[in-house]
């Protein structure tokens, strides 16, 4: 067994994307390789096969490797609810609610649990690819570290340095990276990689070989700028996709402060008949034929933010003029009357009142339900797949007319809700648009006719994975990279 790991001087960095593409590239192979992300921190997650959840980015290069996502790939997943706490998944499973520097000092007993995900998965697997988080030179960061540095000490793995160039000042980056770590830390990193070029490379030439000199690591390559990329991000919402063409349907989402599972959106941002836009703080809302209230890790706190910010009064205007709402997750908890947190699950105790759009309320409970599911979306009967990761129980009037029908072991569960006239859709189930005959036979409800312009999600999924292989092998020196891994 062998572990390489990716490091990148910045959050961003693109250790994520590198990561799937050398797992992509080693199943290509042949190679029993496994991705590990020891700390992440972010709202995109993803259900596991072993009924636990993990960060999306790290099912994604699970994918790459042509293997189920396990919990023990990413054994501590952190949740922000606000600016200093956030709920602690260790191994799958909600270990509870910390601020900063409660978890902080909490990281030496998460150590072991790390130790233990990592031992687990070397002995399933032939090679380990981890991702750091942000960045080692946080030095505020340093002591108990499991995330970066001290995760590669404690197993003794090679490192490889991620720089971005698109940023500006990589040779800053790296250098100044550099310099900030340890001497055992700088002996382990092995190689630099520069990330997002655009031009023409022997612009660099000059550069490199300074950076080689001055670093005494050498540069195994230089990736180009992936236009269009667009795979699951590991929690910032990404800009790229389609900006212009033709008119289509109207999508508006807004871009909630703690908005979780944002890849929902991947398909309809690769539709080439939909015109997808999330709309931020303090900016209008622009004319919609279907708004989509996202799911939220702070179901009370972001519908307090939509009021602040003018959406009920947009919605109501938007349902009066015949558009279309849906809620995912927290966003179809918006929905509804009321939600009830009294054990203050997710930031204080007490209740807020709903949009009022759906005939039911919500009360948190303690225990998060985490399921892959599959059913029947209603009432067209088309096939669905897709996740929960929620906490909350639902009941009311409007439950009795379902959005979807789950296929849950023999006996068929109901979930979600739809409006007598149509208008107004929510459900718990993340993934809806996953399926390009669920895609369309939703956005035919919006008035998007036109089925033939699907897109089939995960066939894309699996060309940019590819893509991302075929990318590294053509610009990394792979000679350098196998004796990395084959030490």
């Amino acid at each position: 067994m062998a572990t390489l790991m990716v490091q990148g001087t910045t959050s961003d960095a693109g250790k994520s994307t590198l990561v799937a593409a050398l797992c992509r590239m080693l199943a290509r192979h042949g190679v029993a390789v496994a991705p590990f992300k020891p700390q992440n921190m972010a709202l995109n997650s993803a259900v596991t096969m072993d009924g636990g959840e993990i960060g999306r980015s790290t099912a994604l290069q699970a994918l790459a490797c042509g293997i189920p996502a396990h919990s023990d790939m990413n054994p501590v997943l952190l949740k922000p609810e606000s600016d200093r706490g956030a709920q602690v998944i260790l191994r799958g499973q909600v270990l509870g609610h910390m601020d900063a520097l409660d978890y902080h000092a909490y990281k030496r007993e998460a150590r072991d649990s790390v130790l233990a995900a990592w031992e687990a998965l070397s002995s399933r697997f032939d090679v380990i690819i981890a991702e750091g988080a942000g960045s080692p030179a946080e030095i505020n960061l340093r002591a108990n570290d499991i995330a970066n540095m001290g995760f590669a000490e404690m197993v003794d793995c090679p490192v490889l340095l991620v720089g971005d160039i698109d940023r500006g000042g990589v040779f800053a980056q790296l250098v100044g990276t550099l310099a900030l770590l340890s001497e055992s830390e700088r002996e382990r990193t092995r190689g630099l990689v520069i990330n997002r070029f655009r031009g023409d490379p022997a612009l660099l030439e000059s550069g490199l070989e300074w950076l080689t000199a001055h670093t005494g690591k050498p540069v195994l390559g230089t990736l180009p700028y992936l236009q269009g990329l667009l795979l699951d991000a590991e929690d910032s919402i990404g800009r790229e996709g389609r900006e212009e063409g033709e008119p289509g349907l109207r999508v508006v989402v807004p871009a909630l402060p703690r908005i979780s599972n944002h890849n929902d959106f991947d398909p309809l941002r690769l539709h080439p008949r939909v015109r997808l836009t999330f709309v931020g703080p303090n900016q209008p809302a622009p004319p919609a034929d279907l708004i989509i209230l996202p799911g939220s890790k702070s179901t009370r706190d972001d519908l307090a933010w939509l009021r602040d910010q003018g959406w009920e009064a947009t919605i109501w205007r938007h349902l009066r003029y015949g558009g279309r709402v849906l809620g995912i997750c927290g966003g179809f908890q918006m929905l509804g009357r009321a939600v009830h947190d009294p054990d203050g699950l997710e930031g204080a105790e007490g209740s807020t009142p709903g949009l009022g759009l759906l005939d039911f309320e919500t009360r948190m409970v303690a225990g998060k339900q985490l399921r892959n599911v599959a059913g029947r979306l209603l009432p067209e009967a088309v096939p669905i797949n897709g996740y929960e990761i929620h906490n909350g129980v639902s009941e009311g009037a409007a439950l009795a007319r379902p959005l979807i029908a789950l296929e849950d072991g023999k006996q068929a569960r109901m979930d979600g809700a739809i409006s007598d006239d149509g208008q107004i859709m929510g459900t718990y189930l993340h993934g809806l648009f996953e399926r390009p005959e669920a895609c369309a036979a939703l956005l035919a409800r919006c008035g998007l006719t036109d089925k033939s312009a699907a897109v089939d999600h995960a066939a894309h999924r699996q060309r940019e994975l590819d893509r991302l292989a075929d990318t590294v092998e053509a610009h990394l020196d792979i000679d350098q990279l196998w004796a990395l891994i084959r030490r």
